[in-house]
């Protein structure tokens, strides 16, 4: 049985619970636990979706104790997982039916220590694929006061799935 984040509608179905979910009273906090089944490991950090649409995603982490390192700021790991997932589901939600997608590279540059609420954005505009390619995208995280924490550049393999 193929798991519930594999598959090529996966796209659609991200979007579907998003407009379902969105304006209903608690809806993006069970939109978050919906995405943290689908995508058990990003769950782990409990960052809220902000605002998704196809090739656009902002994610918010809030600042508290289990994603804080010994010198009492935000770990460097949940800011790399935090702007991984914001280009994940911009890549994902961009993505033509039929095209599969995987992180291949991920590079965390830290800016300033985090701490607060953040913020992460990702937009893509995604090319016709049409064979097997790869794409870098860039998620930037803010904090509270505007100020640039980190930057995490993913490459994403695309590519046409096989009948």
């Amino acid at each position: 049985m193929p798991s519930p984040a594999s598959g090529p509608d996966l796209s659609a179905r991200l979007l579907h619970l998003w407009r379902r979910l969105r304006p209903l009273p608690g809806g993006r906090w069970l939109y978050a636990r919906l995405l943290g089944r689908m995508v058990p490991y990003s769950g782990t950090i409990g960052a809220r979706v902000d605002e998704l649409a196809p090739g656009r995603a902002v994610v918010s982490l809030r600042d508290r104790r289990r994603v804080r390192n010994h010198l009492g700021s935000i770990h460097a790991v949940a800011l790399a997982n935090l702007g991984e997932l914001a280009s994940g589901l911009a890549v994902v939600t961009a993505l033509p039916p039929g095209v599969k997608s995987i992180v291949t590279a991920l590079e965390t540059r830290y800016h300033r220590k985090a701490r607060g609420t953040l913020v992460a954005r990702c937009e893509v505009a995604l090319d016709p694929v049409l064979g097997e390619t790869e794409r870098q995208v860039r998620a930037t995280i803010h904090d509270h006061e505007g100020e640039l924490v980190a930057e995490t550049l993913a490459t994403w393999r695309l590519r046409p799935e096989t009948p």
